[in-house]
């Protein structure tokens, strides 16, 4: 099976500081990511094109992932870029508009703003950003959402009032599988997923998990409820590396991700692995 990895980073600290790396339990990743890096492993796993996701909120970084799509070596590798945008200028229809004529500028796919880090748990419903939105969704693009769980309300509600954006839910809202709790997370991941502009990513859990002794029956009880909710054509797989190498490999994250879909038909395995981010992101 061909699989397209809807979720990785690459950063070069010598470029740009990565602010967030600051926390003492991302030490170990505390160094530059390239795509020299990524590229063997992704394709000794099967992995045929990929998803470039931004990591700051700073207008430079979404010129420099578009023109390093499409500058890399193997030019077929980062099929999509997932670059930031500040939603709530009044500009961000010209501003998507002009990046999409820079170099690489045709692969650029999503927008996406760390939700996560915002103090307001209604940040997505602000009027500036719902404008800024409903841009994205103008301009053809998809919109990934990284946020916690308390902030799964606000995100329903803003995908209900922009039914032509399609939003794109990365690493399952962050559900607590090192706690072994499902609620109240799963009740609200299924009124997103009852939206039908909504769609996920299974990406970003191994790190959620205990980083040290997660196994893949940790993860299952999070990933049935997001088959169940989202069902398999509305769900993608995501390696979230480099971020994932703090608890798994990349052969690993995406091996688990194999055993954890191993109940489904080919063509739905098809759909997570390949098709729902090729159709999402256009790919």
């Amino acid at each position: 099976m061909n699989v397209i990895d809807a979720h990785h980073h690459v950063w070069d600290l010598a470029v740009r500081d990565q602010e967030w790396l600051a926390d003492p339990e991302l030490t170990p990743i505390r160094r530059d990511f390239s795509l020299a890096d990524l590229a063997p492993q992704a394709r000794a796993a099967g992995v045929v094109s990929t998803v470039l996701v931004q990591t700051v909120t700073v207008p430079e970084e979404t010129p420099e992932l578009l023109a390093l799509a499409a500058g890399w070596a193997d030019g077929a590798l980062v099929a999509g870029v997932v670059g930031w945008s500040d939603l709530c200028d009044p500009a961000i229809a010209e501003n998507l508009a002009a990046l999409r004529e820079l170099p690489g500028g045709a692969r650029l796919s999503g927008i996406r703003h760390q939700v996560q880090g915002e103090p307001d748990p209604h940040w997505l419903l602000r009027p500036d950003v719902l404008r800024g939105l409903a841009a994205v969704a103008a301009a053809g693009l998809a919109y990934d959402l990284v946020i916690l769980p308390h902030q799964l309300p606000a995100a329903t509600r803003a995908a209900a009032l922009l039914p032509q954006l399609t939003f794109v839910l990365d690493h399952l809202a962050k559900p607590p599988i090192a706690a072994g709790e499902t609620e109240p997370w799963a009740a609200r991941l299924r009124e997103f997923a009852a939206l039908p502009n909504t769609t996920a990513k299974l990406s970003g859990l191994v790190t959620e998990a205990d980083r040290r002794r997660w196994s893949p029956a940790d993860l299952r009880p999070y990933t049935d409820i997001a088959l169940e909710s989202f069902g398999p054509g509305r769900l993608m797989f995501g390696s979230d590396w480099p971020v994932c190498t703090l608890a798994a490999g990349y052969g690993q994250v995406l091996g688990t991700a194999a055993e954890l879909t191993g109940g489904l038909s080919e063509p739905e395995r098809a759909a997570v692995f390949a098709g729902t981010a090729r159709r999402v992101y256009g790919l």
